[in-house]
């Protein structure tokens, strides 16, 4: 046998590879953090030294993607240090970017590729359930979500595993090891913790208020009963461990001042926050059509028209609504701050103001703006993009490729037999399954692509700079891994396929018919058999 036939060899070889992986985690770990406070110095070299050790063994262990995007973002950094510690709009989208590419790099051996989804939850999750079977079933089902955890059989298990090492989160059933002594168990871990482990709770009865209060007061997030579902399960823990949020909040300064417009840039920049400032007020239509911002900070008096104007401009289009507007402004007449606030704004910041108290109301304000804008343009069931927003994203892709001259693909996804799903197993159980493909779909697409719920069981997926054939081999990957979930069911367990239809932009396309494409292509995988994926062809 040859050295490179050697399986001992290869098994050595991918565990030292593990190394790159969780080096990857903490590299998101420190972007994370960075994330939620002020982009200090330290933090920054910070996030120096874990990308450069990333490199270095992503290089050792023949990593190439890891090893590329480390130097990368190790570039990035070094030019925020060349400008003084200043990072600008440009490197953040840059770091951002590349962010998002790591948390989708896999391990490559040879001529096979592992992939490999890698949130930054680095900690298992213990799963503390009277039937060890069925927390084994659930770990496994964790996994196809990217999600690792750890099923406990015993009292002494978890308090073992607990001293070893904290988990990321805790599923106890209340009745773990004995009634009631699960709640009891999960409070003594959690005495003296400085920090405490995010704590969820299961019971297979429907429970009494006194013992959901025993839930809440032993620490006690969440409280699931009956069946426990791993797409929901996994969703909950994502929300409660704040997993990473990668994208930066976006900020459209609008002021005719050069001078105070550079000045609000870099204290947002400090912060981790993009900017685009626009010094002529006539502009801001066609800024937000392609910025996209979370939030805008005004100036109150500017020649062309003064801030109030303005507002009432943006608050004519539908689409900017529920975007927050401040003004920031050196008027310190308080009616006139009313009057301004009257026309569309949200708030009302004088001038001079202090950096923390800027960059604290920005976050505030766009954190809300982008949770009520989830509310309207999402579906309530996955949370994917609605059918009426996944079109206009659609068409806002479809400008964007055009001008750039890139490829765009459309998929319409559609669930195999679904109405025999809901007929058999109840429509509780079309939900799960739904929102199951939508979670699977969430995980395994890019953060760049747009995942929306078309209706029913149907989903469509927005890829930008990707063209059918890519977007065929991603589906197809897609497809065969959920074919391999397997939902708890009566009288037996339940797996399901879905069948994809992709459409590529082409001269003389709209939207519309980009989307009536990807439904043709649909309608010929369905009836070529099912669980395919099919390309439009004229």
């Amino acid at each position: 046998m040859t050295e490179h036939e050697d399986p001992s060899r290869d098994r050595l070889k991918q565990h030292f590879a593990q190394r790159v992986i969780n080096q990857a985690r903490q590299v998101l770990e420190v972007w994370q953090r960075l994330q939620r406070s002020e982009w200090h110095d330290s933090g920054l070299l910070e996030l120096g030294e874990a990308s450069l050790l990333l490199q270095r063994y992503a290089e050792r262990f023949e990593q190439v993607e890891h090893a590329q995007l480390a130097r990368q973002i190790g570039q990035c950094l070094q030019l925020a240090t060349d400008n003084r510690g200043r990072l600008n709009s440009q490197l953040i989208s840059q770091l951002s970017e590349l962010m998002q590419r790591l948390s989708r790099t896999g391990l490559r051996h040879g001529d096979t590729f592992e992939q490999t989804v890698l949130p930054p939850l680095r900690k298992p999750v213990y799963l503390a359930l009277q039937h060890h079977e069925q927390a084994e079933q659930l770990a496994q089902r964790l996994a196809f979500f990217g999600m690792s955890a750890v099923a406990l059989d015993s009292a002494n298990a978890f308090r073992s595993a607990m001293l070893e090492r904290h988990p990321a989160a805790i599923l106890m059933e209340v009745d773990f090891s004995g009634p009631g002594l699960g709640l009891q168990l999960a409070e003594a871990v959690q005495e003296g913790l400085e920090q405490k482990i995010p704590l969820l709770f299961f019971s297979h009865q429907d429970t009494d208020t006194p013992t959901r209060l025993a839930a809440v007061r032993a620490g006690g997030m969440e409280f699931f009963t009956g069946t426990l579902d791993a797409s929901n399960l996994f969703e909950r823990i994502e929300v409660l461990t704040h997993v990473a949020q990668y994208d930066p909040y976006k900020v459209l300064i609008i002021d005719d001042s050069k001078a105070q417009a550079t000045h609000t840039e870099r204290v947002l920049n400090s912060a981790g926050i993009i900017t685009r400032t626009l010094l002529e007020p006539l502009q801001a239509m066609d800024q937000l059509a392609d910025f996209q911002p979370d939030l805008i900070i005004l100036d109150m008096y500017m020649p062309a028209c003064n801030g109030p104007e303005l507002a009432k401009v943006i608050r004519h289009n539908d689409r900017y609504v529920s975007v927050p507007i401040i003004y920031l402004s050196a008027e310190d007449d308080l009616d006139k701050q009313l009057d301004a606030m009257s026309e569309g704004g949200d708030d009302f910041l004088t001038k001079p103001i202090k950096p923390r108290h800027l960059i604290a109301t920005v976050r505030n304000r766009a954190a809300r703006a982008r949770s009520l804008k989830a509310r309207m343009v999402r579906d309530s069931l996955t949370g994917l993009y609605n059918h009426t927003h996944t079109l206009q994203l659609l068409e806002d892709a479809r400008v964007r490729a055009e001008r750039d001259g890139q490829p765009l693909s459309f998929a319409m996804i559609d669930i195999d037999y679904f109405k025999k799903v809901n007929d058999t197993y109840g429509h509780p159980m079309g939900d799960r399954v739904i929102k199951s493909l939508a979670l699977f779909l969430k995980q395994r697409l890019r953060k760049s692509d747009h995942i929306g719920r078309y209706g029913g069981e149907e989903f469509a997926v927005v890829m930008p700079d990707t063209d059918a054939e890519t977007a065929k081999r991603v589906l197809d990957d897609i497809r065969e891994r959920f074919a391999q979930i397997q939902f708890s069911a009566q009288p037996h367990d339940l797996s399901c396929t879905f069948s994809s239809g992709i459409a590529q932009l082409g001269a003389g396309l709209d939207g519309k018919l980009l989307s009536q494409q990807a439904d043709q292509a649909l309608y010929v995988a369905k009836h070529g058999g099912r669980n395919r994926v099919d390309v439009f062809s004229a």
